[in-house]
């Protein structure tokens, strides 16, 4: 394990904004803890590269406990969302930073920086005034830097959150095929889900300082943990049920879950893709209240009567209009009974 957290612990005031986390990361695993402002990712995030302090617990590198080691010298690389590039400096003197600090000649740092250019798709900018650089070649140039010293872990805080949403769905793609080709080791944190999901080998979910759900991207999405993780994850049908057998009692009516549901009091989670559209004589009877187009579906919205609302996906060719009346039939397959009931 090159990374080993346990019982991490760090108190604000006297509020513990990191409770006793344990977390392990493997060599060459990508790992991105995903939550809500306040949940304490970043704060795991600075107690491992050594700039805050624990309270309580260890955090271990390599095996080696790392109380009382200095950031500098943890061998980590961290980046941060607003880059923190020298703007005294142009793109070369930033990526060459970090290896003339550990004593580098300068024939080893421009082999360097080149090579690191070359791999973050900025070849030839050496000489490039920071001030002169995009969003995004900015973001580049701070990956590159971070790289630079050849950290055993690198971590990188919020990595895309200032740019637009198409440059960072194309850069994350270019980040995971990176780190692929490096074989670096990777601890992430993130608010946004497409990037942890995109980006990671593993996705862990935080709240209120402790890991809610730890797994891979396709473990997280098919069977979040309990409502808030699902929740968290944007899935609105969710509701307070009680199953017997193959069928679950709702506020919806009976409802089918899959076969090793667990019975008795859950909260249960109905997937838009598991709302499917009927003759309104054949199923649930809900009126259409409005439509969301999502880019590869539509979004329909669906209020029946006396019950919460329902979200259900649909192509844009069969989608119904608003005021609309729709009957809503369940598909098992898209129904996880959640850890814990439905809170209030």
């Amino acid at each position: 394990m090159l990374l080993n957290l346990e019982g991490a612990t760090v108190r604000f005031g006297g509020r513990a904004v990191l409770d006793a986390v344990d977390l392990g990361v493997t060599e060459h695993e990508i790992v991105c803890v995903l939550g809500p402002s306040g949940s304490g990712k970043s704060t795991l995030l600075r107690a491992v590269a050594g700039l805050q302090p624990l309270d309580a617990g260890r955090v271990s590198l390599d095996g080696r406990d790392q109380a009382g080691v200095p950031a500098h010298r943890r061998g980590v690389g961290l980046m941060f969302q607003d880059h923190q590039l020298f703007p005294q400096r142009d793109v070369g003197g930033n990526v060459a930073f970090g290896p003339r600090m550990h004593g580098e000649s300068k024939g080893e740092r421009a082999a360097r920086v080149r090579e690191l250019l070359e791999l973050v798709g900025l070849p030839g900018s050496e000489r490039r005034a920071v001030a002169s650089l995009s969003g995004g070649e900015q973001q580049r140039v701070a990956l590159a830097r971070a790289l630079a010293p050849r950290p055993r872990l690198l971590m990188l805080d919020e990595p895309l959150g200032q740019l637009d949403r198409s440059l960072r769905e194309r850069l994350v793609v270019e980040l995971r095929e990176l780190f692929g080709e490096l074989g670096t080791t990777v601890l992430a944190v993130t608010h946004d889900q497409g990037e942890a999901f995109a980006l990671a080998d593993r996705v862990v979910v935080m709240r209120d300082g402790r890991i809610a759900q730890s797994g891979t991207p396709l473990e997280v999405w098919q069977r979040p943990a309990d409502e808030f993780v699902a929740r968290f994850l944007g899935f609105d049908n969710v509701v307070a049920a009680t199953v017997s057998g193959q069928v679950a009692d709702t506020p919806w009516g009976k409802v089918p879950v899959p076969e090793d549901a667990p019975q008795g009091a859950a909260a249960l989670l109905v997937r838009p893709a598991g709302v499917r559209l009927v003759a309104p004589a054949e199923g649930l009877r809900c009126g259409v209240a409005a439509r969301t187009f999502r880019g590869t579906h539509v979004a329909v919205h669906l209020q029946p009567q006396d019950a919460p609302r329902l979200e259900a996906a649909c192509a844009l060719r069969e989608a119904p209009e608003p005021g609309d009346e729709v009957g809503v039939a369940f598909d098992a397959a898209e129904i996880v009974v959640l850890g814990g009931p439905s809170a209030p």
